[in-house]
């Protein structure tokens, strides 16, 4: 094997190498990220849900007939 062969063969393994390497790392770094989106759509997920049920509430008494009585009695 001539030195311009081994020269080219030891760059070509240590970029590679780098490559390979950053690849790895950023890999690491996406899973966390993923991860922690995944817990932030969880509480989002479940923040929708507490204000879904709040305006079903507010909805149920909207619509109550007792409430509109009433509505009507302050208006006058």
């Amino acid at each position: 094997m001539s030195g311009t062969t081994m020269v080219f063969l030891i760059v070509l393994i240590s970029v590679g190498g780098g490559i390979l390497s950053e690849m790895y790392k950023r890999r690491l770094e996406y899973k966390k990220l993923d991860s922690q989106s995944q817990k932030e759509r969880d509480q989002l997920h479940a923040e929708l849900n507490a204000l879904k049920s709040r305006v079903a509430i507010l909805e149920q008494i909207v619509t109550d007939e007792g409430y509109q009585v009433k509505k009507d009695i302050n208006s006058l």
